[in-house]
């Protein structure tokens, strides 16, 4: 079994998105850990803020069957992958750690982590003492250096489980 850490994020209809997806995972790839959730403005084009969270399951399937996994929960949430660059996002799921596995064609670990504070704040926040497999820094670490020279995220805190008429719902609980 690896520890897999997944990017979580959205900007169309971003809680239900959130919400389907994170419901999805668990029941198809079992206990899901999730850091709280963070709000940010779109990178690299104009649109509405994006609701970001990392999680963390374990699983033994290998890192392209996750991958594929991923792929049709983003399908099923209309996405659909262009290649035109940055834009609004129904769903995006980014593996960006399956264990300590370094792949330059699986895009093992992710870019994105060590690039975006949406990425790396909630990573580090969820596991501090987790180790970069190429940098060899803890991503907590990581985090420090990087915060100073971004702008703020948005805690909008953890997304949280309620039923409502006998169906499971998340919600995300506003910090006040």
């Amino acid at each position: 079994m690896a520890d897999v850490y997944i990017g979580v994020g959205s900007n169309i209809d971003a809680q239900q998105n959130l919400t389907s997806a994170i419901d999805v995972l668990q029941e198809r790839m079992g206990v899901v850990e999730l850091s709280c959730t963070y709000r940010n403005p779109p990178v690299g084009f104009d649109g509405d803020d994006f609701l970001n969270l990392v999680l963390r399951l374990h699983s033994g399937a290998g890192p392209i069957a996750v991958e594929k996994i991923l792929s049709e929960i983003e399908r099923c949430a209309g996405r659909a992958r262009t290649g035109q660059g940055p834009g609004p996002r129904s769903l995006d799921l980014d593996l960006l750690f399956y264990g300590s596995v370094v792949d330059a064609e699986l895009r093992l670990p992710h870019e994105d982590v060590l690039k975006y504070p949406f990425v790396l704040r909630p990573l580090a926040e969820l596991a501090p003492t987790l180790v970069h497999p190429i940098t060899g820094i803890p991503v907590a670490q990581s985090w420090l250096e990087m915060a100073p020279t971004n702008p703020p995220l948005t805690d909008v805190g953890p997304l949280q489980a309620r039923t409502s008429d006998g169906q499971r719902e998340l919600v995300i609980a506003e910090e006040g």
